[in-house]
C-alpha cells in the first residue's frame, strides 16, 4: 500500500509530500512527476517517483496498486481538458482498485468558470463508484502574496471584487487537510468546504500590507471589465484573465466565503491568518 500524490512536484504537491514524510516512513509515498529530475530531492529522501503526465493515458497503465490512498491534485492546463487529465487518473484508479481517491476541487459555492472544470470532475469520480474524498479548497493567499511587486511599486491592490470577502488559506494549509484525508481514516465519500478561519475584504489586505511595509497602500476597485484588460497587460492569455477576473465577480457575490470549520477541524490548528499570510511573503 502506498499513498500516490500526482502533481507532487507542483506548488500543493510538494507541501504535501513534505507533510507526508513527517508522519509516514518515505517508502510509503509515490510522487507522480512528470520531470523525474524535479523530484531529484524527494528521491534523495527515499520517496519513490513514478513518471506519468495527465495528457498520456498510458503512462498510468499500472502506476496504482490495490489499497493505495491517491490525491489527485487538479492540473492546471486550462486548455489542454482537464476534465479529460482527471478522468485518465479516476480510471486508471478504479482498474487498480485502490482505496481512496481524493480530488482537489473548488467550494460548492463557486459558479465562474473557474468552477465548471472542477464540477465536471467530481461527477466523473462520484459515476466511478470508487470511494472518494472531494477536498474543495477555497482561494490561496498565495494568488495575491506571490505578486507583490506590482502592488508594492504602485502602492495599491487593484481587484474586481468590490466590497467582497474571502476565506484564503495557504497552500501549506490545504496540504495539511490532505494529509490528514491520506493518513487518517473514516474520510470515504466525504466532502470537505475548506477555506480560511477569518473572511477579509482587499480594503482590509491592503491595510496590512501598509501596517507591515510602512507605506501607504490603498485598495483600487475596477470593474472586471478593465481588470480583464490588466491582466492582459501583464501578460496573461486572454482565457486565463477572463477566468480570474471571473473569480473575482465571484468574490464580490460572496462566493469564495467558506464557514464550515472543515479545514481547521481536519487539521486540527487555526488556518494561516492574513497577517501571517503577508508577513510569510514580505519576508520571503
Amino acid at each position: 500500500m502506498s499513498i500516490v500524490v500526482t502533481g507532487a512536484t507542483g506548488h500543493l504537491g510538494r507541501h504535501v509530500v513534505e507533510q507526508l514524510l513527517e508522519k509516514v516512513p518515505a517508502e510509503q509515498i509515490t510522487a507522480v512527476v512528470r520531470d523525474e529530475q524535479k523530484a531529484a530531492d524527494l528521491v534523495a529522501r527515499g520517496v519513490r517517483t513514478a513518471v506519468a503526465d495527465y495528457n498520456a493515458p498510458e503512462t498510468f497503465d499500472g502506476l496504482f496498486t490495490a489499497g493505495d490512498k491517491v490525491l489527485l491534485i487538479s492540473g492546471n492546463e486550462f486548455d489542454k481538458g482537464r476534465v479529460g487529465q482527471h478522468r485518465v487518473v479516476i480510471d486508471a484508479a478504479r482498474a487498480a482498485g485502490v482505496a481512496l481517491l481524493a480530488y482537489t476541487s473548488a467550494p460548492g459555492s463557486l459558479t465562474a468558470a473557474l468552477a465548471d472544470d472542477h464540477r465536471a470532475t467530481e461527477e466523473v469520480l462520484l459515476a466511478s463508484g470508487l470511494p472518494y474524498t472531494l477536498l474543495r479548497n477555497g482561494w490561496y493567499f498565495e494568488n495575491y502574496t506571490e505578486n507583490l511587486a506590482p502592488v508594492l511599486e504602485h502602492g495599491a491592490v487593484v481587484q474586481a471584487a468590490g466590497d467582497g470577502r474571502i476565506s484564503a488559506a495557504s497552500r501549506a494549509d490545504y496540504a495539511a487537510a490532505a494529509v490528514a484525508v491520506l493518513t487518517g481514516e473514516g474520510h470515504e465519500n466525504k466532502t470537505y468546504e475548506l477555506g480560511g478561519d477569518e473572511p477579509f475584504g482587499f480594503a482590509e489586505y491592503a491595510a496590512e500590507l501598509s501596517r507591515q511595509t510602512g507605506r501607504e497602500i490603498v485598495y483600487s476597485p475596477v470593474s472586471v471589465e478593465a481588470f480583464t484588460s490588466i491582466l492582459t497587460g501583464a501578460g496573461l492569455p486572454a482565457p486565463l484573465a477572463a477566468i480570474l477576473a471571473g473569480v473575482d465577480a465571484s468574490v464580490e457575490k460572496g462566493e469564495l466565503v467558506v464557514t464550515s470549520g472543515d479545514l481547521a477541524r481536519l487539521t486540527g490548528r487555526p488556518a494561516t491568518s492574513l497577517a501571517e499570510a503577508v508577513a510569510a511573503a514580505l519576508k520571503g
